[in-house]
């Protein structure tokens, strides 16, 4: 139970079962907000299905991706790491399935400095490297390498090779324009590594996609497989 989410299932045997009523299953449509700027959350969500996106947003209201987060990982760090807020927002990015715990008993089981506390400093040091790498490839690589760093996060994500997202939608993720992102699409469909269709990216080529991305997806990539356990 709960092995559909690979941070839970790294857990120790007896603390999964400990938390196995505590744990509830929530459903996460596309486009819903978890937390918003500055907002102390209650629960930490557990994706197993779906992808979350982290925003920072703007005073005009521009947003910008700084990472993503899937069944590999859990929205809600600042609970733990002593903050209790963030000035980031979290959206569900491709909806799917997740797991909800009461905020309570996870920093319970943190404070207690056992093997929770060192699963989770392990996690948060992969995703400090992705959201840095997320700005030194912003910065630096064009918008058709940033698009296939995006799309590739994405289908480590998730089980099969298909993407609900609108063109809108992955503009925001990326900060740019909706036309400049139909035309890094168009590129990438007219090389036969993508299918877009109406809001549904199929992914055809994945080799082809990480030949063309820059090297901020492979960084980030190594990092988990270094800090985290194998699924």
């Amino acid at each position: 139970m709960h092995s559909d989410n690979e941070l839970l299932a790294a857990l120790p045997l007896e603390l999964r079962q400990s938390w196995a009523a505590a744990l509830q299953p929530v459903a996460l449509p596309l486009g819903r907000v978890l937390y918003e700027s500055g907002m102390r959350m209650s629960h930490l969500i557990f994706p197993t299905t779906a992808i979350v996106s982290l925003l920072y947003v703007l005073e005009d209201g521009d947003s910008a991706e700084i990472a993503v987060v899937g069944r590999e990982g859990l929205v809600g760090i600042s609970l733990f790491m002593g903050g209790e807020t963030t000035p980031s927002r979290a959206v569900v990015q491709s909806a799917g399935q997740g797991w909800r715990l009461r905020a309570d008993l996870l920093l319970a089981e943190f404070n207690r400095g056992g093997a929770l506390m060192h699963l989770l400093l392990r996690y948060t040091q992969a995703l400090i490297t992705q959201m840095a790498q997320t700005a030194v490839c912003n910065r630096h690589h064009s918008l058709d390498q940033q698009l296939c760093r995006w799309l590739l996060l994405s289908l480590d994500r998730l089980p099969g090779s298909e993407l609900v997202m609108t063109q809108e939608l992955i503009a925001n993720m990326l900060g740019v324009r909706r036309e400049s992102v139909t035309e890094a699409a168009g590129k990438l469909d007219a090389a036969g590594l993508i299918s877009y269709r109406r809001g549904h990216i199929q992914v055809l080529d994945r080799a082809g996609l990480e030949a063309r991305t820059c090297e901020c997806y492979a960084v980030v990539r190594r990092e988990y497989a270094r800090l985290l356990p194998p699924p």
